[in-house]
């Protein structure tokens, strides 16, 4: 509930302020088609008196505007705000009669603006304001009518555009005003239908997010807990082997054991990996300090260079010497050794991996590129999806988790930053993440090197 009333409040002030422009032009309008029908027209209005009108309406808005940015400042809540729409909305209808009235009356097709203002009334208000509005707009106009016709004020004609004035054709103004009225309030009838039908949806729509972000997040709490207890039982089996690993044993038995004890590694890192990527999403933040990214990648690619030296691959880096993010040095070195890692898994022999280091305008470009199998072009929409491996990964290698890049993605997310990539099939691929720089000083020079 506590989330949900600022969200209230600011799209009630949103409404506030898409209303304040709207008037704006209302207001430019008036002025503008004065202008043209008295002197491009030539037809005879009363000029001062509508001038007045738009002065008016640039007044008045102007007051509505300082009012409610002053209600944003002192931390006035919904219903003053509430209160504020329901009084633009009456007072643009006072405006719209006495516009009305100065150019025509009930001769001036401006008179179809009252449903246009039913309309608005229908979507910002609820349902008994808008009949509120409805009934004033009606009464309004029936005012209008009746003031005129008996004379009790003034009736300007619009000579010019129509060939009759009509305002004391009884007849004709009590049709006029049964239709006006019956029109006025099933305009508010259908309107306000759809949209307490809309509003009723998208607070549905609203109270489904929210249960399944709290069914995510206990499904994250269960999982973080159970991958925890899991984690501590491999470890003591783990534990268990590495000692019967060292023991004499027979060649049937050692295999055995061996095997055991690779599976309880390769579970570990997998548990690991999925526990790592859970608490990120819980917590959602990491605690942020300044660090070097070029150092970053140099320490992730000194730790993958064992496992490139079991394939033969050569490790190509181009770094630049000065590169600051915001963020945590730890978390970022280990996305870059899962892209690192991944890009050794699926790299023939004798391939390449490259690591670059870039600064551009206020960021920090990082590429990591391979001469791999590279991703086919079906597949690559889902290739940050949590567990999901390519087809032509799973024929090179059996085992993997799908994890890393999921993790990668969620590192790069929590860093402000940004993660994509290009893949040619059998031609390698290339992770590019795009960082907010922590201060701009140009992009220096990188530095070439390679870590045979």
């Amino acid at each position: 509930m506590s989330t949900q009333r600022p969200a209230k409040e600011s799209e009630l002030r949103q409404r506030t302020y898409w209303l304040i422009r709207l008037r704006w032009l209302a207001a430019a309008a008036v002025a503008l088609s004065t202008f043209v029908c008295a002197h491009v027209l030539h037809i005879p209005v009363q000029e001062a008196p509508l001038y007045a009108v738009s002065a008016l309406l640039f007044l008045y808005n102007a007051a509505i505007l300082t009012l409610v940015r002053r209600f944003g400042q002192t931390g006035h809540g919904g219903r003053e705000v509430k209160w504020v729409i329901d009084f633009q909305i009456s007072a643009d209808l006072v405006i719209l009669t006495l516009l009305l009235h100065f150019s025509g009356g009930p001769e001036n097709p401006l008179v179809f603006f009252f449903i246009f203002h039913m309309i608005i009334a229908s979507v910002l208000l609820s349902v008994w304001e808008s009949y509120l509005q409805a009934t004033l707009a009606v009464l309004l106009f029936g005012l209008l009518l009746l003031s005129e016709s008996t004379g009790l004020i003034s009736h300007h004609c619009l000579k010019g555009f129509i060939k009759q004035c009509r305002y004391e054709e009884g007849a004709y103004l009590g049709g006029m005003f049964v239709a006006f009225a019956i029109t006025i309030y099933l305009v508010v009838y259908m309107a306000s239908y759809v949209a307490v039908r809309l509003r009723r949806a998208e607070e549905a729509q609203k109270i489904a997010n929210e249960q399944l972000r709290e069914k995510d997040r206990i499904k994250d709490e269960y999982v973080g807990h159970l991958t925890h207890d899991i984690k501590g039982h491999l470890a003591a089996i783990q534990s268990c082997l590495s000692v019967a690993v060292t023991d004499s044993l027979s060649p049937p038995a050692a295999e055995f054991v061996h095997r055991a004890y690779g599976r309880t590694q390769k579970l570990t890192g997998f548990v690991r990996m999925l526990l790592r990527l859970t608490r990120l999403k819980l917590d959602g933040r990491l605690v942020m300090e300044v660090f070097s990214v070029p150092e970053a990648v140099r320490e992730a690619a000194e730790a993958v260079r064992p496992t490139m030296e079991q394939k033969s691959l050569r490790l190509e880096c181009s770094l630049v010497h000065e590169a600051t993010a915001s963020g945590h040095a730890g978390s970022f070195k280990e996305a870059i050794v899962n892209l690192l890692l991944n890009a050794v898994k699926y790299t023939p022999e004798q391939g390449t991996v490259s690591v670059r280091v870039d600064v551009r305008t206020e960021s920090i470009v990082v590429e990591v590129s391979d001469t791999g199998i590279g991703i086919p072009q079906d597949e690559q929409p889902r290739i940050f999806e949590e567990f999901y491996r390519a087809s032509n990964a799973r024929q090179m290698e059996h085992e993997g988790d799908g994890l890393g890049l999921s993790l990668v993605k969620r590192v790069v997310d929590l860093h402000g930053g940004t993660i994509d990539f290009s893949s040619q099939l059998g031609c390698g691929t290339t992770f590019r993440i795009v960082l907010p720089a922590v201060t701009a000083k140009g992009a220096p020079k990188p530095v070439e090197t390679a870590i045979p």
